[in-house]
């Protein structure tokens, strides 16, 4: 096991894997080609990575920047030889469901802003459905997120003092 590890730089499970997603994606390329609309997606593609590099990735650097940049100046003890604060940050717990998210809009937006009419007998799902769970689902993210940050804040607060 450790000269294949050494030989191939990882273990089995992560050649398993990698194959695994290879023959995954090369059955969506055939399937993809059987639609008689491979341009459609590799022009959807293109677009989807344009808009990324171009316009959210210096978003949401900027958006990241202020934040640490906030979470710094919180964190500096309010006088000299104060106690450090617990290291808990708030803007892991946001980041995180904000960018699960965003996948998912940017995933199923068509059917989230009801422009999936053609879909409508592929899903089984009326166009209007999607929003309302989408918001649902995003709110339970933040949620479930939020109560996570308060029981980690609390255990890092309880063994800071005790």
């Amino acid at each position: 096991m450790a000269r294949f590890a050494r030989n191939y730089g990882a273990g089995p499970l992560h050649l398993l894997s990698a194959l695994a997603s290879f023959a995954v994606a090369g059955y969506a390329a055939l399937r993809i080609r059987e639609l008689g609309a491979p341009g459609n997606v590799a022009f959807w593609f293109v677009g989807v990575i344009v808009a990324h590099d171009l316009l959210l990735l210096p978003l949401y650097s900027l958006v990241q920047s202020v934040a640490s940049r906030l979470s710094r100046a919180q964190a500096r003890p309010a006088r000299a030889g104060a106690p450090p604060p617990p290291g808990v940050l708030l803007l892991n717990h946001v980041r995180v469901p904000a960018m699960i998210a965003g996948l998912l809009f940017g995933l199923f937006f068509p059917a989230i802003l009801g422009r999936n009419e053609g879909y409508v007998d592929a899903s089984g799902l009326e166009s209007d459905v999607y929003l309302g769970r989408w918001l649902a689902l995003t709110a339970a993210l933040f949620v479930l997120s939020g109560l996570l940050y308060a029981v980690r804040r609390g255990r890092s607060l309880a063994a800071h003092t005790g």
